[in-house]
């Protein structure tokens, strides 16, 4: 099996996961992907990032 190759990135998403949305979840994000002009993947990493303030250190 010879290597993927693509675009370079200094980032590179190896992580991939698996999530069911309710209805109403689902819509809050295609909302704010259709307001933010950006893909579902990106909003959710967004969304994740937010949560960093709440781990407790």
């Amino acid at each position: 099996m010879s290597p993927r190759t693509g675009r370079p990135t200094n980032n590179p998403k190896k992580e991939r996961i698996t999530v069911r949305l309710d209805g109403c979840s689902s819509n809050i994000l295609n909302e704010y992907c259709r307001q933010e002009e950006c893909e579902r993947a990106e909003a959710i990493r967004r969304g994740i990032k937010k949560l960093e303030d709440d781990i407790k250190k």
